[in-house]
């Protein structure tokens, strides 16, 4: 169809063809929703936190390393609430390596408080490796240096509080680990004490778990702490 213009134009407008008249409700939130606090550094330090202490003993010093991480409630008493670290500090009797310990605490303390996700922190510091060589703790697990340690500390404060979810080994892989234990022990007449994780002298270092417990069974290479077979 065509229009005859006989005013001179002074003005333009795009007019998009309305498909549904009807207006569209507003999204509701409610003030608890629209009220939740997240984690950021701009955050104040409330007068109390929450901590948990860890103790660290290597055969690297005399003296035990204690870790402390102190945790911030974000939302309380609502379906919001989450608990997030918010601060570590680090305290031995041993001040030989003082500097850097001071260093890390304050670097980890302010990756805590940026917010976000700094649950990477426990992969960096657990990839750390000193150069003399590293240990194994009580139970067969190598540690590749005192800042590894520090690392799984965290990562195991991260568990608890439910920023990393538990890594636990599903019933097939129980049964798996318990049948190998069981017919490796009558094989060698040996026996593990009642309540004690202990794995046989001669097992060789596991390379995902770090933990000094895969043996040979049926000719196939398996671990009895995470279940990993080469032949699975």
């Amino acid at each position: 169809m065509t229009i005859k213009i006989k005013k001179p134009i002074v003005g333009y407008e795009v007019v998009k063809e309305e498909k549904d008249k009807t207006p569209s409700e507003p999204q509701k939130f409610s003030a608890q929703e629209n009220n939740i606090v997240q984690m950021h550094e701009k955050l104040e330090r409330p007068e109390m936190l929450l901590g948990s202490t860890y103790k660290i003993k290597t055969p690297l010093s005399e003296h035990a390393v204690y870790l402390t991480i102190n945790d911030i409630v974000l939302n309380p008493g609502s379906e919001h609430e989450i608990r997030r670290p918010f601060e570590i500090f680090i305290n031995s009797k041993n001040m030989d390596h003082f500097q850097w310990v001071v260093a890390l605490t304050r670097v980890i303390s302010a990756v805590f408080r940026k917010g976000g996700d700094s649950t990477f922190l426990v992969e960096e510091l657990k990839a750390v490796f000193d150069p003399q060589g590293g240990y194994f703790k009580k139970g067969g697990t190598y540690m590749p240096s005192l800042v590894a340690e520090m690392g799984f500390a965290i990562e195991t404060h991260m568990k608890m509080i439910g920023m990393i979810p538990e890594s636990n080994l599903d019933e097939h892989q129980r049964q798996l680990i318990e049948t190998k234990r069981a017919e490796y022990e009558a094989q060698n007449k040996t026996a593990t004490p009642a309540g004690e994780t202990q794995f046989p002298a001669s097992a060789s270092l596991c390379k995902k778990c770090s933990t000094k417990a895969v043996i040979m069974m049926d000719g196939c290479l398996t671990c009895l702490n995470c279940g990993d077979s080469k032949c699975s």
